[in-house]
């Protein structure tokens, strides 16, 4: 390698999703020829369960803790699910390698039934997502939304109890912890569109640290980066946050990506508004341009973002 090895500590929340992403990167740094070691915690959003992250302030919830230890010094990189790493980060931070891709698609989890057509009259359906609700909604009417927090365990468990007749889960955790034979159906994009860097990972550092922006560079998946980059643009722009309904995904094909949005309107009172636009991207900026190009067609198209202060 070009630097000498590194020491690195990875802070991780303590979920099994959470500690199976910090052991991936954990291992890959060790094949590079790090001293990597893991240090668990449990945050705001793992303790809060009895209320929708939409009230209580979001996916940042799941990463503060994290960012004070990188600040503290007792950790040195942070890896999360991008769809819960907020738009804009805090000063002194920075998001230094998004990684290669999952399957970006939501799964029907369910033990009775294989489809969302299939689904019984009335049928509940577990989710917290607003962007999830919002797309079923327009799908299924007559379905019973119903909140469901938790980590993946324990929202299985739920279902299993009985307490739902489905549950509408990203692919992607249940694929890296070997569940993928819960999955019962994935959503196409056609009918359920995935959020903002959905089955990403993103490992967040402390933005002045070039010896650890130089370490994670070979973990680094420049299509996949500049897809979500494409995708959290479209969040950003929209004032983007989880208390809003908002589908954002993109494809890459060569150097031209294709960037599909959805917002939907909570109260039912509006008709989902889409929008959609490719364009050669090759660069961040690139990409992000596209991002608000599609956001402005939204909102032109009488979607209505938050303020970009409400996160």
């Amino acid at each position: 390698m070009s630097q000498p090895p590194l020491s690195i500590v990875i802070a991780t929340r303590e979920s099994r999703l959470a500690l199976w992403q910090a052991e991936h990167v954990q291992a890959l740094l060790q094949a590079q020829g790090h001293r990597v070691t893991l240090l668990g915690m449990t945050t705001q959003g793992d303790q809060i369960l009895d209320r929708s992250l939409s009230k209580v302030g979001g996916k940042g919830l799941f990463v503060k803790e994290l960012e004070v230890a990188l600040q503290e010094g007792r950790a040195d990189i942070a890896v999360h699910s991008l769809k819960d790493v907020p738009m804009d980060l805090p000063a002194g931070f920075a998001l230094a390698c998004v990684m290669e891709r999952e399957d970006p698609h939501d799964a029907l989890v369910s033990p009775r039934y294989d489809s969302l057509a299939s689904l019984p009259h009335g049928a509940v359906v577990g989710t917290s997502s607003l962007r999830r609700q919002v797309l079923l909604q327009a799908l299924r009417p007559d379905l019973r939304i119903e909140p469901l927090r938790g980590n993946l365990d324990t929202r299985l468990r739920k279902l299993d109890e009985g307490q739902y007749d489905a549950i509408v889960l990203a692919a992607a955790g249940l694929k890296r912890l070997g569940l993928a034979q819960r999955i019962r159906a994935v959503l196409p994009a056609t009918q359920m569109l995935p959020a903002a860097g959905q089955g990403a990972l993103g490992i967040e550092i402390c933005a002045h640290r070039a010896d650890l922006h130089a370490a994670l560079a070979p973990l680094a998946h420049m299509p996949t980066w500049l897809t979500v980059a494409a995708e959290r643009t479209v969040s950003r722009a929209m004032g983007g946050s989880c208390s809003m309904p908002l589908a954002a995904h993109g494809q890459l094909q060569g150097s031209t990506l294709q960037l599909q949005a959805t917002w939907g309107d909570l109260q039912g009172q509006q008709a989902l508004v889409h929008a959609q636009a490719q364009a050669t991207v090759t660069t961040l900026a690139q990409a992000e341009a596209l991002g608000q190009q599609v956001a402005d067609s939204l909102r032109q198209q009488g979607a209505r973002g938050l303020p970009t202060s409400a996160h």
